[in-house]
């Protein structure tokens, strides 16, 4: 697949056809017990709080929500554990298909872990 690259702020961005993100956002977001959520999201009301006031980036805080360490997660995603930690120290922003594993290996959305 070929994508047109773009930088706003001196940030890289990956464009793509908006039907295709909407299929990979939906084919990343799994269903959940609607009792323990608050969200359309599906995840738990205090995820979400905790997701809103924190500086961290989100797919940290989701990381250590689940319990996971970094390399619980890097091998989940099927993606090197020093990459991992450049995404979440937001030294590297990941490509698409790297954000979509990570998203897949968390249960969640992509919308969810990108800010």
């Amino acid at each position: 697949m070929d994508y047109d690259l773009t930088h706003k702020d001196g940030k890289p961005y990956v464009m793509i056809p908006l039907h295709e993100y909407h299929a990979m956002s939906k084919n990343g977001q799994k269903s959940t017990d609607k009792k323990s959520s608050s969200h359309s999201s599906g995840l738990p009301a205090d995820l979400i709080e905790t997701l809103k006031s924190s500086d961290q980036h989100p797919i940290r805080v989701i990381r250590k929500y689940q319990k996971l360490t970094q390399q619980d997660l890097a091998a989940k995603a099927e993606i090197s554990r020093p990459f991992l930690t450049e995404i979440e120290t937001g030294k590297k922003n990941g490509s698409l298909q790297a954000i979509k594993q990570i998203a897949d290996a968390l249960d969640v959305s992509i919308d969810i872990i990108t800010k």
